[in-house]
């Protein structure tokens, strides 16, 4: 049974938790390079993810438990806490975003984030481009888009 999900647009109080959410699944990831501490994810969110991108929170009871910001066209960060995935809550994030940018999304995702990736393709994502590191952690990665062509 699917928890009782809300999304809602994300507002500056919503910072904190949406960076312990990203934080927690960086120090999670073996293959992801240790760059940031919480506070500096925290900071990032507050002056320029908040500041330049629609950030939609997914809400289940009374805790923020995902969200997904979006630029024009171009998801800059999206991520569903640890506990959450696997619910839907993602599927609804990426839907209500794909309904907000109906002309097409473009994302960037490491290489090596094999689940993503998948999840990606089966929203109708396919592979546009590949790196080989050319971002700040130095790994491969790889541009998607909705629709196939965006």
């Amino acid at each position: 049974m699917s928890p009782e999900v809300d999304l809602r647009g994300g507002t500056l109080r919503d910072a904190p938790a949406c960076a312990a959410i990203l934080q927690t699944w960086l120090d999670g990831t073996d293959w992801m390079p240790d760059l940031h501490a919480l506070d500096d994810t925290l900071g990032w969110m507050r002056a320029e993810l908040f500041a330049s991108c629609e950030v939609t929170v997914a809400e289940a009871q009374g805790l923020v438990c995902g969200y997904i910001a979006c630029e024009p066209a171009r998801i800059v960060s999206f991520t569903v806490a640890e506990g959450w995935r696997g619910q839907g809550i993602g599927a609804r994030l990426l839907d209500h975003a794909k309904a907000a940018h109906p002309a097409g999304l473009t994302l960037w995702t490491f290489e090596a984030n094999a689940g993503a990736r998948r999840f990606y393709a089966r929203h109708g994502f396919a592979d546009l481009r590949r790196t080989r590191g050319e971002n700040e952690e130095g790994l491969p990665d790889v541009l998607m888009g909705w629709p196939a062509d965006a």
